[in-house]
């Protein structure tokens, strides 16, 4: 797939997105103790942003250590960003926005959609969980469902944003397993899908091959699994 944008799988449901003008984007950077990251991506340098699908310790991990080392912008639901200026996240780096919003940068524009699962932080309710469709300008948009099951507005969410690839949680146990993550999929109809939110820990350690055959025979979908740390763009 043809594009300016790198991207990086870094484990569990973390990604890194490099835009095409360089602008440097995590999404969900549960790294550190992360046991699926590799130990030389575990430290954060340099951020431009982060953006959060919910508030679960798994998601949101590193956020707070790594805003204060970058002075990096952090972008998420309201409730949670209130939750994490509490801890420490300066006003100036938070942007707190709602479902059906969409917030615009330099080269990209993140538009928040629904997730059906759970979300709190440090014990407090953290606002509802969310999926974060990211587009890139003339380039293409990628579409992290967060942590989610099926359900039907899936498929209104292809016909808006068309995203080009989309990164679905496969896990099981606390999100969708293969088989259900793999017609969510196809209700988005992207060209490109990649299996997030499995093999980190036993309950989740879900078999990405099965995502792909059932995905691959009910769609015209390409299906990249890569390991932890590995580029899947650009």
């Amino acid at each position: 797939m043809e594009t300016n944008i790198k991207a990086y799988w870094l484990g569990h449901s973390a990604v890194k997105l490099v835009s095409p003008s360089g602008k440097i984007i995590f999404i969900d950077p549960f790294l550190k103790d992360n046991p699926s990251t590799p130990e030389e991506l575990k430290e954060v340098k340099e951020a431009d942003y982060i953006l959060l699908t919910h508030g679960h310790e798994d998601h949101v991990g590193d956020t707070l250590e790594i805003a204060k080392n970058t002075g990096c912008t952090v972008v998420g639901i309201v409730e949670l960003m209130g939750l994490l200026q509490k801890k420490g996240l300066s006003e100036n780096q938070a942007i707190a926005f709602n479902k059906g919003g969409t917030v615009h940068f330099e080269d990209f524009s993140v538009t928040m959609v629904s997730a059906n699962h759970s979300s709190s932080f440090d014990g407090e309710y953290a606002g509802d969980p969310a999926g974060l469709v990211v587009s890139f300008e003339d380039d293409l948009c990628i579409y992290h469902m967060g942590d989610t099951n099926i359900f039907s507005d899936l498929s209104l969410y292809g016909e808006l944003y068309e995203p080009h690839v989309v990164l679905a949680p496969i896990g099981d146990h606390f999100t969708m397993g293969p088989e259900e993550a793999a017609y969510a999929v196809e209700m988005v109809n992207p060209t490109m899908a990649l299996p997030i939110h499995y093999g980190t820990w036993p309950p989740i350690d879900a078999d990405p091959t099965e995502f792909q055959e059932v995905l691959e025979e009910i769609a015209d979908v390409e299906v990249v699994i890569p390991k932890a740390g590995e580029q899947f763009l650009g």
